[in-house]
């Protein structure tokens, strides 16, 4: 794909909206809670760290605050190091590919289709990431393809994915935005009800207070909460950095026919799994509603 710039953040963007919903019923659709329970993993939460870090291996709790980022550390702690005494990262990685794969299949038939000639251009696209600096990413980079090539397939979604959620994490870090920060700016700016971020990230009404304290210090927002013109300003700044930071994989490994029909391919299996149902609107995610 000879497009860089812009041009090259846009089409980044454009991916991450189809490829996120891919790799999101991972968190909501039964068959992958299913599938966390029955190889050990204790409740949502354990079921959510333990699945999710399992690419990293048996590590402890400061390296999954680390990279996830925007959860309170306690909220970490209730669940890791504990899930690796219920079981191995090795087979919760077994036990989360099965479940996205049935979960897919349910949610969205046209991915079984889709993934014999969509898996080699996202396989090429992630071959071509630079991990450096991005953990969630480089460890799911390294994760077995599958044999079934709907998990493959996602498991190069989540890949993907995660490239781009490490580097939203370093902009957010490089403007100063900590976890709770971020979440407050962005239910601000968004409208987003705070409790949708704030209880599903452990947060409490004293941190979420003393994150808005800080942001209208800062002048981001107003007395009343409402982002000022500089917060909109910044917002808009992270996620273009964002998507530029995510862009280089797609410009380089794939040539611009290549990329829309990524996207062709994509966007019947996205819109299958957002008219199941399985994902909630709004989400924690960030992920926007589609008409």
């Amino acid at each position: 794909m000879n497009t860089g710039g812009s041009d090259g953040a846009a089409f980044a963007r454009r991916a991450w909206q189809a490829l996120e919903p891919v790799h999101a019923v991972t968190y909501f659709a039964p068959e992958c809670l299913a599938a966390h329970r029955e190889v050990g993993l204790r409740g949502f939460w354990m079921g959510y760290f333990g699945a999710r870090a399992a690419p990293l291996g048996p590590v402890p709790a400061a390296v999954v605050e680390a990279a996830f980022y925007n959860f309170h550390p306690a909220m970490v702690r209730r669940a890791v190091p504990d899930a690796w005494s219920f079981a191995a990262p090795e087979a919760v990685l077994r036990a989360r590919a099965a479940g996205a794969a049935a979960a897919l299949r349910r949610t969205a038939p046209s991915a079984t289709g889709a993934a014999a000639e969509l898996l080699p251009l996202l396989t090429r696209v992630v071959a071509a990431a630079d991990a450096a600096g991005r953990p969630l990413f480089a460890a799911n980079r390294d994760v077995p393809a599958p044999e079934d090539p709907v998990a493959a397939l996602w498991q190069a979604a989540t890949a993907l994915r995660e490239h781009r959620g490490d580097g939203h994490v370093a902009v957010l870090a490089a403007e100063g935005l900590d976890g709770c920060e971020a979440h407050v700016l962005f239910a601000a700016a968004e409208g987003v009800p705070p409790e949708t971020l704030r209880d599903n990230r452990g947060w409490s009404e004293d941190d979420w207070r003393s994150a808005t304290t800080r942001l209208t210090t800062r002048g981001l927002l107003t007395p009343d909460a409402r982002p000022t013109p500089t917060a909109r300003t910044l917002r808009t700044h992270v996620e273009s950095r964002t998507d530029t930071l995510a862009a280089r994989p797609y410009t380089t490994a794939l040539t611009p026919t290549e990329a829309a029909r990524m996207l062709t391919l994509l966007t019947p299996v996205t819109a299958d799994i957002l008219a199941s149902g399985t994902l909630p609107f709004p989400n924690p995610m960030g992920l926007p509603a589609r008409e």
